[in-house]
């Protein structure tokens, strides 16, 4: 199904749920307000930018992810232990949940399709080089790669590395450069 033919069915369904009272379109905006502005990706990308400035935060992100994000008070769950990872020259890390699609929504947003497809669940961990291939990323022989189960008890961040040409733009800058898939592990900003 393309974007536009999903994007007038959910169109076509809030419609008629608002036109038979089931529900109120108030109730739609504020589901997608927070939705884009307080729970998703760009959570994330603030962590990120944070994390690559202030390296006291860095560290204590690091040691303990949960602790150091509730200064945000992020909204939407599934961060009640986040445990952050962080992509270096000798190590790329990727995140998956090879029982389900467990995932951190409040840093992450919505989790994409192919996370809970399970051909990734099952194939990352197989055979991670050439999944994240599939996805562009193409790591060097001598980089370890280390995969990551997120479970119902744990959620995984993965603090991606910063692009040598984005040292001393501004937090804002950098948050709107870092994606969702390079916070799962599967790209490499560039």
């Amino acid at each position: 199904m393309s974007h536009e033919t999903a994007r007038i069915r959910a169109e076509a369904l809030e419609s008629l749920l608002i036109e038979k009272g089931l529900i109120e379109a108030e109730r739609v905006d504020d589901v997608i307000v927070r939705y884009n502005e307080r729970v998703g990706p760009m959570n994330g990308a603030w962590v990120v930018a944070r994390a690559w400035q202030d390296p006291d935060f860095k560290a204590r992100l690091l040691a303990d992810g949960t602790e150091a994000i509730k200064e945000y008070e992020f909204e939407g769950g599934e961060i009640d232990k986040l445990v952050v990872v962080e992509n270096t020259d000798e190590q790329h890390n990727v995140v998956v949940c090879t029982l389900c699609s467990c995932y951190p929504w409040a840093v992450l947003g919505l989790p994409p399709k192919w996370y809970k497809d399970p051909a990734y669940r099952s194939r990352v961990v197989r055979e991670p080089r050439q999944v994240l291939a599939e996805f562009g990323t193409e790591l060097e022989e001598d980089v370890r790669v280390r995969v990551w189960d997120s479970s119902a008890e744990v959620r995984y961040l993965v603090l991606p590395q910063q692009p040598p040409e984005w040292v001393g733009l501004d937090d804002e800058t950098m948050a709107e450069r870092v994606t969702r898939n390079s916070m799962i592990g599967v790209e490499r900003l560039s």
